[in-house]
């Protein structure tokens, strides 16, 4: 199956799976709200350019407002972690590292420390900036600070679940001329 056949089936799959399962469920506690969708943009390819990373973010986001029908929450923050997204995959791997020898990122191309390093991170700035978008509207700030922890948390236990169930094998390339 080619790149764009399976990110394009993952991008369908994660909007429908946020908005009809996860929304759907009743809430724990009011500061506990199961964010999951934007493993999508963390498992894309690392060849993509940063400005079109940033117009992907930008679209899935958009796509989750539509129905969400918030405006412009999921999709600034999409659009944030997709900036971001290089710069720390450059600070993790080594230059001549699994960027160039593997397709995506992964526990298998990263190792275990530096993959758990990115999907934390990068879980915790969608979160710190979605809940702060949504926190300049009301709450006090031990309210913004609590949304923040445990939005991250239930956010890593989904994809760590996520990870666990669906193992992505990654060939090692070969020939890494381009």
């Amino acid at each position: 199956m080619s790149d764009l056949v399976r990110n394009t089936i993952r991008f369908i799959l994660f909007i429908l799976i946020q908005v009809y399962v996860l929304f759907q469920v009743p809430p724990l506690h009011r500061f506990v709200v199961p964010y999951w969708y934007f493993l999508y943009i963390l498992w894309l390819p690392f060849n993509i350019s940063r400005g079109w990373l940033c117009f992907i973010g930008f679209m899935f986001g958009l796509c989750l407002d539509y129905f969400t029908k918030t405006p412009g929450l999921h999709a600034a923050a999409c659009t944030m972690i997709a900036y971001v997204r290089p710069l720390l995959v450059n600070m993790l791997i080594p230059q001549e590292g699994a960027d160039q020898n593997y397709k995506s990122p992964s526990v298998t191309s990263m190792g275990l420390a530096p993959y758990a390093t990115y999907v934390f991170v990068l879980t915790l700035l969608h979160n710190l900036y979605l809940v702060f978008l949504e926190w300049l509207q009301f709450g006090s700030f031990l309210d913004f600070l609590g949304k923040v922890f445990s939005t991250t948390g239930i956010s890593l236990a989904l994809i760590l679940v996520t990870e666990l169930l669906f193992f992505r094998k990654e060939k090692f390339k070969t020939n890494t001329a381009r």
